[in-house]
């Protein structure tokens, strides 16, 4: 099976529709408030509407409390929930649905092994000190065919040009949010072809 996508950040109906459509599995959609990305309910219940059972939604949160993670994860069906602050490994535990874990990793930093966590998954994001994602900043690749990526979420720079060599690692899936966009929280329907198409065709 080539490698799943995750197309991160969705705003609009038309963005979603397109992404599935293309052949992307999952739809993150954004619930942290100091994001360009970030949804209100109303809203995300338009998109989660609009993709139905063509593909699996998941829902991105940033140090917010287990209530109201619970209440989005029931109002909207959610398939995923995705941690992307600074929550402890109590925060992921005990949901009805898988969790990812976001690792904001620094750029310039190698690792001998990824830092262990109980989520059903990982996504290796880029560090960046004043914010918790869709910074659109890459880091490098190298070192990364050592690891086990079965369960891992590659994610942090990857756009159209670089996603084929982030599928050619073999992970779960690769995620772009800022990569594919002509403006933050609008997608670009010429990026996101080819980013699914590149990602899709690597070997």
């Amino acid at each position: 099976m080539s490698v799943r996508i995750k197309i991160c950040g969705v705003t609009r109906v038309a963005d979603a529709e397109l992404a599935v459509a293309l052949g992307a599995e999952i739809v993150g959609l954004n619930f942290h408030p100091p994001s360009p990305r970030c949804l209100t309910l109303e809203r995300a219940r338009e998109i989660r509407r609009a993709i139905g059972a063509r593909g699996l939604v998941a829902g991105v949160f940033v140090n917010a409390a287990r209530g109201h993670i619970d209440e989005f994860r029931r109002e909207l069906n959610l398939d995923l929930l995705q941690f992307h602050g600074d929550e402890d490994e109590d925060a992921l535990a005990g949901w009805p649905v898988p969790v990812i874990r976001a690792l904001r990793l620094k750029a310039d930093t190698a690792y001998a092994s990824l830092p262990a966590s109980a989520a059903d998954y990982l996504l290796l994001d880029t560090f960046h000190p004043g914010l918790f994602g869709g910074t659109g900043q890459a880091r490098p690749l190298d070192g990364l065919d050592r690891f086990d990526l079965a369960r891992v979420f590659l994610s942090g720079g990857l756009d159209p040009a670089n996603v084929g060599a982030a599928a050619a690692l073999g992970p779960y899936a690769v995620d772009v949010a800022s990569g594919v966009e002509a403006a933050p929280g609008v997608k670009d329907p010429a990026k996101l072809r080819s980013f699914i198409a590149n990602a899709k065709s690597a070997r």
